[in-house]
């Protein structure tokens, strides 16, 4: 199976209320030999305030993400979608991926009416070449180059190792660049790691990690946090509470005994505490995995002793159930924005059909198409792509509505702490810009400030102090 390596650049690093600017996609073949290439930009959306620092980063002005020539959000992730689903089925990969790219991708599918899943359905799989980078430098630490960061610590960020692993990034953080830097790393990965980019690419199929967790009594697992990988000696008790695909492990490490001495209440809150005794292992997500029979010792501890630890506490059913039951995840309240809702429930079949018929219609049809949604969500969704697009087809009520909710999300007012950028925020973080005296920054943040201006006056809600 081939590979689909891509990035994305945005507006800001919130996963649900940003969105994509650039995206730019490389598929290979297995031996990561490039077949095709796409990369496409769009505007900005009507009624996001983009991060003036990320504009930075990624040195991308307001005039060319206001430009109207550009296709709308929408009209891009539609010809990604077309192109992704004719590249299916892939590895799907990048750097940081998982952590970041894919759920932007995710809610841009979603909200332009798409399903969300493109890159885990239908045969496709993922996995994450930081990731995959973080656990080579544990396992393999020869293979590549782990620069040194202004703080002192060793840094994945992408634009500093792939130069100090031969790789021109002089135009890093444009999304078609970080592809390219991202193949190299992962070439020289494999090339230099082979038998950890093989199990890499078995462990990115579901049902291979689901086996390997079934036949393996004890496992290590690397994960890394704020760029620093650890490692775990783990045992599986059983799957996350209706939710087959993710698997719970006990960390060997924890003094199990005194784990057994505990009330549920205290139980609960040393569960809760780092480090955690019982850590998620997503089997659809690449996990980097080994067996124990490749070490003698692992942390100072025979492989001998760890593995009779988990044949004890495998036996223990009773004890494995309590900690399962008391490691379940808390249900948080419905969000009420139609974004955090993405994973509020499956769209069903009728509704599948009509978003299928929403794309194949031509925009004066698409308000009756969206009237017939059973999902609320997917009503919204869909009036406000009508809104971006096509006002005029909206009764004058729901144009108006519209109109006050989108002015409201742009200045946050009556919000409490908005999770977005608002235009407030956006004027703050461009003046402290401003005030570091970066010349390279200057003409990026002075075209945000007169963007702003503009904008205010049109989006402040009648009643709105001036």
């Amino acid at each position: 199976m081939g590979f689909v390596f891509y990035d994305t650049e945005t507006t800001g690093t919130h996963t649900s209320f940003d969105q994509i600017l650039q995206f730019a996609a490389i598929r290979t073949d297995d031996e990561l030999n490039e077949i095709d290439r796409f990369e496409i930009r769009c505007r900005l959306m009507p009624h996001i305030v983009p991060s003036p620092g990320a504009l930075c980063v990624t040195r991308i002005s307001i005039e060319q993400i206001t430009n109207p020539a550009l296709p709308s959000h929408y009209e891009m992730i539609c010809e990604i979608r077309t192109k992704l689903a004719a590249w299916s089925p892939s590895i799907f990969t990048g750097w940081n991926t998982l952590g970041f790219d894919e759920h932007l991708l995710r809610q841009a599918l979603y909200q332009s009416l798409h399903s969300p899943y493109l890159t885990n359905t239908r045969g496709s799989r993922r996995i994450d070449i930081l990731k995959i980078a973080q656990a080579t430098s544990v396992l393999v630490p020869d293979a590549i180059i782990v620069p040194i960061g202004d703080k002192g610590k060793p840094t994945f960020r992408l634009d500093r190792l792939a130069p100090a692993n031969g790789f021109d990034h002089s135009n890093a953080h444009d999304a078609l660049a970080d592809v390219e830097a991202t193949i190299h790393v992962c070439r020289l990965i494999r090339d230099k790691a082979p038998g950890l980019w093989a199990d890499a690419v078995r462990l990115s199929e579901k049902i291979s990690a689901a086996a390997f967790l079934d036949a393996e009594p004890c496992f290590i697992l690397t994960e890394s946090f704020y760029n620093l990988p650890y490692q775990f000696a783990l045992t599986k008790i059983g799957h996350e509470p209706g939710n087959a695909g993710t698997v719970l492990a006990l960390n060997l490490a924890i003094d199990i005994d005194q784990l057994r001495t505990m009330t549920d209440e205290e139980l609960a809150a040393r569960l809760a505490r780092s480090p955690k005794p019982v850590r998620r292992i997503r089997t659809n997500a690449a996990p980097t995995l080994q067996s124990l029979s490749e070490y003698d010792y692992f942390d100072g501890v025979a492989a001998d002793e760890l593995l009779e630890r988990a044949n004890r506490i495998q036996a223990d059913t009773e004890f494995c159930a309590r900690l399962i039951r008391l490691s379940a995840k808390q249900d948080w309240p419905a969000s009420e924005f139609v974004e955090e809702q993405i994973y509020s429930g499956f769209v069903g079949r009728a509704d599948e059909s009509r978003m299928a018929a929403f794309h194949r219609a031509a925009w004066e049809n698409r308000p009756a198409i969206v009237d017939g949604f059973g999902d609320v969500r997917l009503a919204a969704l869909g009036r406000r792509l009508i809104y971006e697009h096509r006002p005029d087809l909206l009764s004058t009520d729901i144009h108006t509505r519209f109109a006050a909710k989108m002015a409201r999300r742009m200045t946050g007012e009556g919000y409490d702490r908005p999770a977005w950028t608002t235009i407030a925020a956006a004027h703050t973080e461009a003046l402290a810009r401003l005030d570091q005296g970066n010349a390279d920054e200057t003409a990026i943040l002075a075209g945000v400030l007169k963007y702003l201006a503009a904008k205010l006056p049109k989006t402040r809600p009648s009643g709105a102090p001036s």
